[in-house]
């Protein structure tokens, strides 16, 4: 009787799905540095990064994809993600103009998966934990006001592009910026804002030009609707995206471009918060990252 009772017990756990298992609980002394390293990011950078990190399991392919197609800029890019027919969330696809995050989120997945669990399970939460990042670095003087980005005093601290349609990706040391400064230490070169993306009109179906923060309420707003994904719905909650036709990976097409993966002189240039030199020349459409 008792190894019948057994077995149905074990039965009973080995169908419980996936989905149902408890949320993960991050402490506020976990969640700071989870977001430190994205949390000086303008506000609609921000919320297409939290929002993508929600589907970690397609972030390496996502990057893989962008890095080979980095020399597409503009209209161009544009029409080949549409074109691929890529199977991935359009939140991940919003980043694809963005490769340096993207390889930034790939090349530790231990943290993007971390940093998705978090905003699914505790989205107030890590908003707050990116305002008390954003806190220590405008106390502390290193974040402020310049001519790529508008720095607001508070209650809340926004940080938005000067021109909506030129993202900068800031490049910082969390391990400086977080930190009152030593004495003597110049802080105004801690982050550099050297490096930047051109989103127009073409990218507006993956809502850029639409996605923010309403700080006050909690809420992050993509595409121009609350973004709604929790732990609890993650399985079956699908984003707004009117724009966006979504592909299953069956439905891939066989590549239809040239590829030219970035080269290391490419790929360090955001990463030191300057601006890149395209090494692939020829008609793939605006020369627009800076």
């Amino acid at each position: 009787m008792k190894a019948k009772t057994a077995v149905l017990i074990l039965a009973v756990l080995l169908a419980v799905p996936v989905f149902a298992q408890a949320p993960p609980s991050y402490a506020p002394e976990q969640l700071d540095p989870l977001v430190a390293r994205i949390a000086l990011y303008p506000d609609p950078l921000l919320a297409q990064v939290l929002a993508a990190a929600t589907f970690p399991d397609q972030i390496p392919d996502a990057a893989g994809w962008a890095d080979q197609h980095h020399q597409l800029t503009g209209q161009a890019l544009a029409d080949a993600i549409q074109a691929d027919q890529l199977p991935w969330d359009p939140s991940v696809q919003a980043l694809l103009p963005f490769p340096s995050v993207l390889d930034t989120m790939a090349s530790d997945m231990g943290w993007t998966t971390d940093l998705g669990n978090a905003f699914l399970a505790q989205q107030q939460d890590v908003m707050d934990a990116v305002q008390r990042e954003r806190q220590k670095a405008r106390d502390f003087g290193y974040l402020r006001s310049n001519g790529q980005v508008v720095v607001s005093s508070g209650p809340y601290i926004t940080i938005m592009p000067v021109n909506p349609a030129f993202i900068v990706v800031p490049y910082y040391d969390p391990g400086i910026v977080f930190l009152r400064p030593r004495p003597g230490f110049v802080v105004g070169g801690a982050i550099r804002f050297g490096f930047g993306v051109t989103i127009g009109g073409f990218f507006r179906p993956w809502g850029w030009g639409v996605g923010r923060f309403d700080w006050r309420a909690h809420t992050v707003i993509i595409n121009n609707a609350p973004w709604r994904r929790t732990w609890v719905n993650r399985r079956e909650y699908v984003h707004p995206y009117p724009g966006v036709r979504r592909y299953t990976p069956a439905q891939r097409v066989p590549e239809r471009h040239e590829v030219h993966e970035r080269s290391e002189r490419e790929r360090a240039a955001p990463r030191e918060g300057r601006k890149a030199e395209e090494e692939h020349h020829g008609d793939h459409g605006d020369r627009d990252r800076r």
